[in-house]
């Protein structure tokens, strides 16, 4: 099964820092579209005596339907975002190595200690993943029937007793 892709380039962020254990401190700010050729080398896109924005192109976002409901359960919270996994290259930089729209891929990345941020999905992206949610994700029926929970606390206690 093929997925659906869109390119899109990640700008990282390098904040100097008044502090004698840290220098600086990076973190994904932005995820945009993308149209650079293969190959293009990361820009540097704003820079002053404190902080340092970094454009890197040539990733692509991809939907698969075995996650579509976990893109169902991003655009629908209140603040959807992309999901940015990075690492510091040999120089002390952070570099982004992969980008996704999936809540599960994105636990799955901090589960194993990786650097993850979440930035503010664009509206342009939120769009092209809400269109593939509507077209591609079905609730599960039985799911939602396994998730009931006692009525009152009587009932709770009732079916729940320890020991």
């Amino acid at each position: 099964m093929r997925p659906e892709t869109l390119p899109v380039a990640v700008i990282m962020e390098r904040l100097r820092l008044d502090n004698p254990w840290c220098s600086a401190k990076w973190q994904a700010i932005g995820v945009v579209e993308d149209g650079a050729p293969p190959g293009t080398p990361p820009r540097v896109i704003f820079e002053d005596e404190k902080c340092r924005r970094v454009l890197h192109t040539g990733f692509t976002l991809e939907l698969y339907r075995d996650e579509a409901e976990n893109y169902w359960l991003n655009v629908s919270a209140t603040e959807p975002r992309v999901f940015v996994l990075w690492r510091y290259d040999d120089q002390g930089e952070a570099c982004p190595a992969f980008v996704t729209v999936s809540y599960g891929e994105a636990a799955r990345w901090m589960d194993a200690d990786e650097q993850v941020d979440g930035v503010p999905m664009p509206p342009e992206i939120y769009r092209w993943v809400g269109e593939y949610v509507e077209a591609h994700y079905r609730p599960d029926p039985e799911a939602r029937k396994q998730r009931r929970y006692a009525s009152s606390r009587l009932e709770h206690h009732a079916k729940f007793r320890p020991g």
